[in-house]
């Protein structure tokens, strides 16, 4: 097994992992701001939007690095 292949592998599964509780934690404070004062619901909603492009970017970012090294083109 190439050690290449593992690294992939792992930042492909790592970019996943960190999409999926950067989402959880966002969406659950957005909610509970909306809980807590429903009429500032049109501007969470807004920063919630902003903030879920750059939860996004890392995860993004992390799987096309971890693609190239899974097919050999940086490692």
């Amino acid at each position: 097994m190439s050690l290449g292949i593992l690294a992939g592998g792992i930042m492909i599964a790592f970019g996943a992992l960190a999409a999926g509780i950067g989402n959880g934690v966002l969406f659950s404070r957005y909610l509970e701001g909306i809980a807590r004062q429903p009429e500032a619901q049109g501007k969470l909603f807004g920063q919630a939007m902003i903030a879920l492009g750059l939860v996004e970017a890392l995860p993004i970012i992390s799987i096309a690095f971890g693609i190239l090294v899974l097919f050999g083109v940086l490692g």
